[in-house]
């Protein structure tokens, strides 16, 4: 059931300006239909001043500025002319790209992941050159494969995930990640891999520059040996490419070849989902996809990558050995927990309690920054703050969690009011009231997987 998944590509909607895609794109992806195996010796004439165009208008409008210090709107001043010049040196291989700017945000375990925000022009190109891969490697890339790719997100691999599951002979489920996946990948094996598809040595040149142009941290420079910077536009491309060569096309030639059972992979960037049939199966496939990822210098995260029993049949083998629920696991930071009703056997998904913890530690911290402020505007700001919160996180049988964080919110502006009250004349009936006005209820914004899988993938 993960294998089969749209094929379609849901193109970036930008402003009414925005050129239409070139249908020289098109003829591209219909060449690497028909030859699996066909190398692209002439691609670069494709980035030309309608595709910088596109690319200008598909870059977020209020991102953070890289190194050159260049803000969205201030490119937007004179552009034609901006990438008219950019254009020209592309093609006369005057172009060169800028380090990117180090940023560190905080992690669910307590560590910083660290990003590398590109030059704004640098940004520019990179989508360009990104959506002529694109139209190569979506015929390519696998159908478990949902990271980072067009018409493709977090819901429907959960989708697929859960889908497998429920239809499937599960019974094990290996939750992998790579440890710090983006930082150790080899510039060298990911060339190579990238050439098995593209020919054009001028693309090359420019992937290469990107991926040795280093990043600035504290006013100094520093090279970059290993790794795509997270947050360049054409890293998550790259990262996928590199996967797809290491993991996904030996994971799906492993299922065929040694795989006693039934075995299923959903996929999403560096964290993916395998599920078998049998234990043995399993075991074996644990072992052989460690010593494949050690040939590209790769691992499993050891603390993050386990084997448990989950399945139609995990509760009922736990009631026999005497044990408790059986065990768990998280993935796009939903927990998954094996349940069973009227109808049968069902794949629970709830919000993982890092998340809700962080997410009110969060709001927690702006309120107090807030707290002396007039309640209908900080009424406002919740509102919008929950309701972002209920679009991702509220789906069928995981509504109970977010209600009761939605107390706890109400709680903890109850506490901010009282603090900034002199008299505290604020009751928690009063409070009440407040809470009903204008923080949200959750309802569901997502239908059953089985629901939204079946209209995406009829066959």
């Amino acid at each position: 059931m993960t294998k089969g998944n749209t094929d379609e590509s849901g193109g970036t909607q930008t402003q009414s300006w925005k050129l239409a895609p070139k249908p020289g794109l098109d003829r591209v992806r219909e060449a690497a239909r028909r030859d699996r195996a066909m190398r692209f010796t002439s691609l670069l004439h494709h980035v030309d001043e309608a595709a910088l165009l596109r690319a200008f208008g598909s870059i977020n409008h209020n991102a953070t500025a890289g190194v050159d210090g260049v803000t969205w709107k201030q490119y937007g001043e004179g552009l034609e002319e901006k990438l008219r010049d950019l254009c020209g040196r592309i093609h006369r291989g005057a172009y060169r790209p800028q380090p990117s700017r180090r940023a560190y945000i905080p992690k669910t375990d307590g560590t910083k992941r660290a990003l590398g925000i590109a030059a704004l022009e640098d940004k520019i190109v990179q989508a360009a050159v990104a959506a002529v891969l694109n139209a190569i490697y979506e015929v390519d890339f696998f159908g478990f494969s949902y990271g980072y790719r067009p018409g493709r997100g977090q819901h429907h691999a959960l989708d697929a995930l859960s889908v497998a599951i429920q239809t499937t002979k599960v019974n094990y489920i290996l939750d992998a990640d790579i440890r710090g996946y983006f930082d150790t990948i080899d510039h060298a094996m990911l060339l190579q891999h990238v050439q098995e598809r593209v020919g054009d040595p001028r693309v090359l040149r420019l992937i290469e520059r990107w991926l040795q142009a280093g990043v600035v941290e504290e006013g100094r420079w520093k090279a970059s040996e290993a790794g795509t910077p997270q947050g360049a536009t054409i890293s998550p491309l790259l990262a996928n490419v590199y996967l797809h060569c290491v993991l996904d096309r030996w994971a799906h030639a492993w299922r065929k070849t040694s795989c006693n059972g039934e075995m299923i992979i959903v996929r999403y960037a560096d964290d993916f989902i395998v599920g078998f049939q049998y234990e043995e199966d399993a075991k074996k496939f644990q072992e052989a996809l460690r010593a494949r990822l050690q040939q590209y210098r790769l691992e499993l995260h050891p603390d993050k990558t386990r084997l448990l029993e989950f399945g139609r049949f995990a509760i009922e083998r736990s009631k026999r050995r005497g044990g408790g629920k059986p065990k768990t696991f998280n993935f796009l930071g939903f927990t998954h927990i094996c349940e069973t009703s009227e109808k049968g056997f069902w794949v629970k998904r709830i919000p993982m309690k890092e998340r809700v913890r962080r997410a009110l530690q969060r709001w927690k911290i702006q309120l107090r920054r807030v707290m002396h402020k007039p309640i209908p505007e900080v009424g406002k700001w919740l509102t919008k703050a929950l309701d972002g919160y209920y679009a991702y996180y509220a789906v069928p049988g995981g509504l109970w969690p977010l209600q009761k964080m939605k107390r706890q919110l109400g709680y903890l502006w109850f506490k901010v009011l009282r603090r900034r009250s002199q008299n505290r004349t604020l009751n928690w009936g009063r409070m009440q009231k407040l809470v009903e006005e204008w923080l949200p209820r959750p309802h569901l914004r997502h239908p059953l997987p089985s629901v939204r899988f079946a209209v995406r993938n009829p066959r």
